[in-house]
């Protein structure tokens, strides 16, 4: 996978950092439009609770009023001329809108106050209701129906009038509708409130908003069919008008009608997308002032690193030239020296050199163990690399421990080579290395086994190769290099701290 450059890195950092928050933001939003929805339902249910209390009171407060009524002698004894004026005082309190009749079992009119020609008088339109009362003998609440004196939409409120137990007459009060059109309106807390009161039959009697358009009609398909199943309910509608709604209903103990309110689902969506607009562009420019200022850094960090890359090569390069003078200065010095001697001391340069060249392009900051050595054993790797086999762990190696172990490998390589296990072509190299634990510190140690080579004797005395390697592990690296020369090779051990060089 290729290695992602300065920029991306960057803006992947302040995205990874920006994106998350605004996501965090946005399901704050929506848990506090949630939260919305529940208080809304709350709202909508206790609204719809305390209207129909209110309707069930101004209906107990009719009923009571035409209970008074049924008392007086006027009309229990027929007079119904005495009996007008008393109506009267009733419905002044209501308004010139409402109605008193009085109504035999056969549901013939015997009173008006809308007429005072009694004789006139038709059959009651609804005379279902007034079987009731008279099979009952307790009040009754009509749904809407075409009323026979006002010629347009009523409920009525029937009491019945008892005479010695039994039911003498009907005394009906059809009150203007206007009277539960001031109740919902009211109660009607902003215009994404939608109320109504329902009859018995689901038919609208009163509502808000367009309540001339809508009296008379049924209530919506998705909230009709739910009034009939519960008492008492909130649930998503849509509307007459074909807006969704978050709605309530209650059904009255008292007179069976439905009171049903709804808010608008837009007046809490509306918020929501509100919110989540702001969060959006506040994140957004957030997002793009981060990543204009990490492309910003990106391009000043660009700089110092090529400015540091250029550093390195100048410093690679007057390394190098400074190694190329001290070998010519070498190659006139040992001018008189054999051609074996020359060849061991530019060959501890080309392994110093080596070591350099890796160091350089890690920019001074380490390598591993595995490169340095696969650097120096290069050579020898090149016609048979079957010969010799490494195997350990991935070890990082300080620049100061790098370049000693190169010199180390390769003064170990130089001796296989002349007399050892590289020196014929059967012979056969393993080095393995393991980090340990010596004294709570890490430790490096690296053997390394020769097989196959010539017989091997123990030398008279050391050459200064071996002393290079000894004197390089104990003086520089703070460890050991020893050698056992064994009938089937020589191995060679070599231990050193791991400590980082700061």
């Amino acid at each position: 996978m290729p290695k992602l450059s300065l920029p991306v890195r960057l803006a992947l950092l302040v995205a990874g950092t920006t994106l998350p928050l605004i996501v965090f933001a946005a399901v704050l939003v929506f848990n506090d439009y949630e939260q919305d929805r529940k208080d809304a339902s709350q709202r909508v249910l206790e609204t719809v609770r305390s209207i129909r209390l209110v309707l069930d009171a101004e209906m107990q407060r009719m009923t009571g009023g035409l209970q008074v009524l049924t008392l007086t002698n006027a009309l229990r004894s027929g007079d119904f001329e005495s009996f007008r004026g008393i109506a009267k005082g009733f419905l002044d309190q209501y308004g010139a809108d409402g109605v008193v009749l009085v109504a035999g079992r056969d549901g013939r009119q015997l009173f008006s106050s809308a007429a005072s020609d009694t004789a006139s008088l038709s059959l009651r339109n609804n005379r279902e209701i007034v079987e009731k009362v008279f099979a009952t003998r307790r009040p009754q609440y009509s749904n809407l129906f075409i009323g026979v004196v006002k010629q347009r939409p009523i409920v009525t409120v029937e009491v019945p009038v008892l005479r010695d137990g039994d039911v003498l007459y009907d005394i009906s009060f059809s009150p203007p509708i206007e009277i539960f059109q001031a109740i919902i309106d009211k109660q009607r807390l902003s215009q994404d409130w939608t109320i109504s009161i329902f009859d018995g039959d689901g038919i609208n009697f009163a509502r808000v908003p367009n309540p001339q358009a809508s009296i008379g009609k049924r209530a919506s398909p998705s909230l009709y069919a739910e009034m009939f199943r519960k008492s008492e309910a909130t649930l998503q509608t849509v509307s007459l008008e074909g807006s969704p709604l978050i709605t309530s209903f209650a059904r009255s103990s008292i007179t069976g009608w439905t009171v049903a309110a709804g808010i608008a689902e837009s007046s809490l969506v509306g918020p929501l997308w509100r919110n989540l607009a702001i969060t959006s562009v506040i994140g957004g420019v957030l997002l793009l002032t981060g990543l204009a200022f990490a492309v910003r850094m990106a391009t000043t960090i660009a700089r110092g690193e090529m400015l540091h890359a250029l550093l390195i090569e100048e410093l690679n390069h007057r390394v190098k030239n400074t190694l190329a003078i001290l070998q010519s200065i070498a190659v006139q010095t040992f001018r008189s020296a054999s051609p074996a001697e020359r060849g061991k001391f530019e060959g501890r340069l080309g392994a110093l050199a080596e070591a350099h060249n890796l160091l350089s392009q890690e920019k001074w900051q380490g390598s591993e163990l595995q490169d340095v050595v696969g650097r120096v054993l290069q050579p020898y790797l090149l016609n048979n690399p079957e010969r010799m086999r490494m195997s350990g762990p991935r070890v990082p190696l300080a620049p100061r421990l790098a370049v000693v172990l190169s010199m180390i490998v390769h003064e170990i390589a130089t001796n296989a080579a002349k007399y050892g296990a590289l020196s014929n072509d059967t012979g056969t190299i393993r080095l393995d290395w393991e980090v340990i634990a010596e004294n709570g510190k890490p430790q490096l140690r690296l053997v390394w086994t020769e097989a196959g080579g010539p017989h091997v004797t123990a030398p008279v005395q050391r050459g200064f190769g071996s002393r290079l390697i000894e004197r390089s592990a104990r003086d520089q690296l703070g460890g050991e290099a020893t050698v056992d020369f064994l009938p089937h090779g020589v191995v060679y051990t070599v231990t050193c701290a791991l400590e980082d060089e700061r």
